[in-house]
């Protein structure tokens, strides 16, 4: 046997030694209950090591890089006071038996990473902060801060802190628009509170979408496994570069099926407008073409002269909009933008959630059958707009654009974002975080298309709301 093989082949025995090793120390670990003991009284555990070489060749090790890396993720430590009632969110009979609502003290765990040292900013996801009454930050080296909360963006799942700390360590943005399938990836965060714990993989796919509930989507999807708790947290090349912000993992059965090697990571080149946006304004704006659209079905595709059902046929183009002066109109079939390809309404509407405000886009439309392409810059989406702009009748609402977690989970609608009380909205039963998935004005889809199917106002105005996961009914507005 040549010296080179025979040098892999240890090389690789030591690994599969070690590996047997290790798994059988964790589980022995896992199955015995812990015991509490005073710190100084613990025995100091056997250690197995490799050596640094076979023959002449070092073993390769993450380790250096890893050194340069952990000190920049962060443990994001969560509180939120919560009322608990017998009567659930029965607003009668909370007010009748007040003494019966006992006040709870919730807490989570997730993962961050700090971006800036010098400003102090850390990023971790939307959903790990969301709803919280107050957020402290866990630094590697045990210091433990409060967090100053500048801003988040549920449809990206993305959140950015300050801490007021010196002698940071921040991780530089990598180019995950770089990344190929086949990467080796890091992912580096605080799974099940149980403290820094490193996975590592490859990455899986890019660009990836179609995820239900989880918001515009562009993710990176890797085999490093992203357990409860690494939300947040850090998805680094070889380099020590941040490349993605891990945000979840696919797993049907829950944690007892283990890993199964889909975790999904925002890619920096995304966050890092997001960031830029909450940073300067606490808010995300973003650009809209301002149209509606549907998917493109087979029957569709062969009235229109289409090869392929696929693409979002245009509906409805909203007077003054980018799609506008573009030059769309409806019964145009868009079926790429920018170079991407759109497959059908969704992947438009998550292509243009991801771009901002100013974006120049370049449109590849199908007309009569025919190609043709247009360019426009797109213009800012409004987050909301108060009821009584469209009908007295909804005077004291205001409706918001739905979030497109919900989209992604086969909603449509309007979301009431807030009634004032005693308003007419209210009087007429209309309530906070209410859906609108229909109305008499006419058909809509989203938050321009709801604006604009008030062009002539309903002789009798009534909303189709859906209140809660299931129960949906008919409000007439006086």
């Amino acid at each position: 046997m040549r010296p080179k093989a025979t040098t892999t082949l240890l090389t690789l025995s030591l690994a599969a030694a070690f590996g047997g090793f290790a798994a059988t120390a964790i589980r022995d670990g896992l199955e015995t209950p812990a015991q509490a003991a005073p710190v100084a009284a613990a025995a100091a555990p056997a250690v197995a090591a490799l050596p640094a070489a076979v023959g002449t060749t070092p073993l390769p090790s993450l380790a250096p890089m890893l050194a340069r890396v952990t000190p920049a993720v962060v443990s994001v430590h969560t509180k939120q006071r919560v009322s608990v009632s017998p009567f659930g969110d029965d607003p009668m009979f909370r007010r009748m038996f007040p003494e019966l609502t006992q006040e709870r003290i919730n807490e989570s765990l997730g993962s961050g990473v700090i971006i800036d040292a010098q400003r102090g900013y850390v990023i971790t996801n939307h959903h790990v902060i969301e709803g919280a009454d107050a957020v402290s930050i866990t630094l590697s080296d045990g210091r433990t801060l409060p967090a100053e909360f500048l801003g988040s963006d549920a449809d990206t799942d993305i959140a950015l802190m300050r801490i007021p700390a010196q002698n940071l360590s921040a991780l530089p943005l990598g180019d995950s628009d770089a990344l190929r399938v086949g990467d080796f990836v890091v992912a580096v965060g605080n799974p099940f509170g149980i403290g820094q714990t490193v996975t590592s993989g490859i990455v899986s796919a890019v660009g990836r979408t179609g995820l239900r509930g989880l918001g515009f989507q562009n993710f990176i999807q890797t085999d490093a496994s992203i357990n409860p708790g690494n939300s947040g947290g850090a998805l680094v090349n070889l380099n020590g570069e941040l490349v993605g912000i891990n945000t979840a993992s696919f797993n049907p059965r829950g944690s007892a099926a283990g890993n199964i090697g889909l975790g999904f990571a925002i890619p920096t080149s995304l966050a890092r407008n997001v960031v830029n946006q909450l940073a300067h304004n606490g808010v995300v704006v973003r650009g809209a073409l301002g149209l509606e659209s549907q998917d493109v079905t087979a029957p569709l595709a062969k009235a229109l002269g289409l090869d392929e059902a696929r693409g979002a046929l245009v509906t409805q183009v909203f007077k003054g909009s980018a799609a506008a002066g573009a030059g769309l109109r409806v019964g145009d079939v868009v079926v790429a933008a920018n170079g991407e390809r759109i497959d059908g309404r969704d992947s438009l509407r998550n292509f243009e959630g991801l771009q901002p405000v100013g974006s120049r886009v370049a449109l590849d439309v199908r007309r009569d059958g025919k190609p043709l392409q247009l360019s426009t810059t797109l213009r800012e989406q409004p987050r909301s707009f108060a009821g009584v702009e469209l009908d007295p009748r909804l005077d004291g609402a205001v409706f918001a654009e739905l979030p497109e977690r919900l989209r992604q989970s086969g909603y449509s609608g309007v979301l009431v974002e807030s009634v004032a009380r005693g308003s007419r909205a209210s009087r007429n039963g209309l309530q906070k975080d209410d859906v609108v998935i229909a109305a008499s004005s006419g058909n809509f889809e989203d938050l321009p298309g709801f604006r604009a199917s008030f062009t002539q106002a309903p002789a009798q105005l009534v909303l189709r709301v859906m209140r809660g996961a299931n129960r949906r009914g008919d409000l007439t507005m006086q």
